[in-house]
């Protein structure tokens, strides 16, 4: 069994027991966990009432009061944040895990589980490179989301009766931007007032671009036919509205094209990228969107000299043709000047034949007068006597000829009556006859003949075929003279 507990220890000072005992001399009472809690916080919120803090972003997330909770964090340590609903609302650029950030704000406890952690009042991003880092993580995500797709830019009209403008309404760009639309083809222009940069200038821009896309065709405010979204130049911190997600996404998804005419030209930005086109500069945005009036009525006016030069150029090339071919044609009077030496040789070779006609005719008509005699007529006369008694006609000359021409006539009357179709009729047989000519084989029956006539040798009878429903009459018979006519009969 333990022996009796004893209060005091081997030095003479009271032993721990099961009641708390104040010490003699002490007049502190014990702190509860939430005075020492208070007391931590106090202290800590005293000594360390305004920090600034560099490290990772980690863990972001929003709660639906608004509130912003997240972790900051560097190789050796962590520490908590939370940034309320209004510091949150005011933060220029979308916090996400692993953008690398300067905090300012004070550290605090929270007793609720004895933790520390830092409010955050204004959160940057820690310099330029980690801008860029954060921008090219932005471009990244929307370009695997299609955003910057080649196939998705439009190609822009050519002549837009009314463009919108997205910019500020005091800054230079705007008057650039009229000025040069001025100078190279006057169009209605629709200002749609925004912030550029700072607090707030995303949400009016992309609201800017909604709004344009939201008017109604053919209502009191014509809608837009091309967009502008333009600013001058600046830092990257100065251009990143325009590299703001709320504004790619709006400019990507306008049903409007658009022109992104941000910054200079080595300026770039994500809604250069979603853009329908991008311009280096503003002025460079009116260039684009409208052709230069005077080039184009000098255009119009070459077209139309062109036309008109077309439509003439078939005349000018047939004048050209006959006036060629005119050329090469002989002149008349030397077409003719031949003819006109034949016609004129001819007529004098004519004179002169008939001339020399003459004298021979009347030569040889001299000489045949003195050829003509009395004593050379009877001469010839009697000489044409002697001829006569001396031939002797005989008749079987002539018979001997009509003989051999009756034997031919006989051959040939022999040859007509073996030939003759008609001449079997006689023995009984009988011609067909079909639409006025002889049939020979069945097959040379035309389809839907009414009627066949049958001739015979003392007249024809015309037959209705057998498949064919009707009956047969038959025709007077053509009988020799004298004859007398049958009466018709049916097959």
């Amino acid at each position: 069994m333990p022996g009796p507990t004893s209060f005091f220890d081997d030095n003479g000072e009271p032993a721990a027991g099961l009641v708390a005992k104040g010490k003699p001399g002490d007049n502190s009472a014990p702190l509860t966990i939430t005075e020492i809690s208070g007391l931590l916080k106090r202290t800590v919120e005293d000594r360390f009432g305004h920090v600034r803090l560099r490290g990772e972003l980690s863990g972001v997330k929003r709660a639906a009061s608004g509130h912003l909770y997240c972790c900051l964090k560097d190789d050796g340590a962590i520490i908590d944040g939370v940034m309320w609903r209004t510091g949150a609302q005011r933060l220029g650029f979308v916090p996400e895990d692993g953008i690398e950030v300067v905090a300012t704000g004070k550290l605090t406890t929270y007793p609720g589980r004895s933790k520390y952690q830092v409010v955050i009042d204004s959160m940057e991003i820690a310099g330029e490179g980690a801008l860029l880092a954060l921008l090219e993580k932005t471009r990244k995500r929307l370009e695997a989301e299609g955003l910057f797709a080649a196939e998705r830019k439009r190609a822009l009209p050519f002549m837009p009766r009314v463009i919108g403008v997205v910019t500020s309404p005091t800054g230079a760009v705007i008057r650039d931007i009229l000025h040069r639309l001025a100078d190279r083809c006057p169009t209605h222009v629709l200002v749609w007032p925004v912030l550029v940069q700072g607090q707030g200038a995303a949400a009016q821009v992309a609201a800017a671009i909604e709004g344009f896309n939201g008017m109604p065709a053919g209502g009191r405010i014509p809608r837009p036919d091309l967009l502008i979204a333009a600013r001058g130049g600046g830092s990257i911190e100065d251009l990143w509205t325009f590299n703001e997600e709320v504004v790619v996404r709006a400019i990507a998804g306008s049903a409007i094209p658009t022109i992104s005419a941000v910054g200079h030209e080595t300026d770039t930005t994500l809604a250069d990228h979603a853009a329908d086109r991008r311009a280096p500069t503003p002025t460079a945005a009116a260039e684009i969107a409208v052709p230069v009036l005077r080039e184009l009525a000098a255009t119009l006016d070459e077209f139309a000299f062109r036309q008109r030069r077309c439509a003439l150029r078939p005349v000018t090339l047939g004048r050209e043709r006959l006036e060629a071919r005119v050329a090469r044609l002989p002149q008349p009077q030397a077409l003719a000047a031949a003819a006109q030496q034949r016609l004129d040789d001819a007529g004098e070779r004519l004179r002169r034949g008939l001339a020399d006609r003459a004298t021979a005719a009347r030569h040889r008509l001299a000489d045949d007068a003195a050829r003509l005699s009395l004593s050379l007529l009877r001469e010839r006369v009697r000489s044409a006597g002697r001829d006569l008694a001396a031939t002797r006609l005989r008749p079987e000359l002539l018979t001997r000829e009509l003989q051999v021409r009756r034997q031919r006539l006989d051959a040939l009357d022999r040859v007509r009556r073996q030939l003759d179709p008609k001449a079997p009729l006689q023995r009984g047989y009988a011609l067909v006859h079909a639409a006025g000519h002889a049939v020979v084989a069945s097959r040379d029956l035309a389809a839907g003949l009414p009627s066949l006539v049958l001739e015979f040798a003392d007249g024809t009878l015309d037959v209705i075929p057998q498949d064919t429903p009707g009956s047969s009459r038959r025709k007077p018979a053509r009988s020799p003279a004298g004859a007398a006519t049958q009466q018709p009969k049916l097959l």
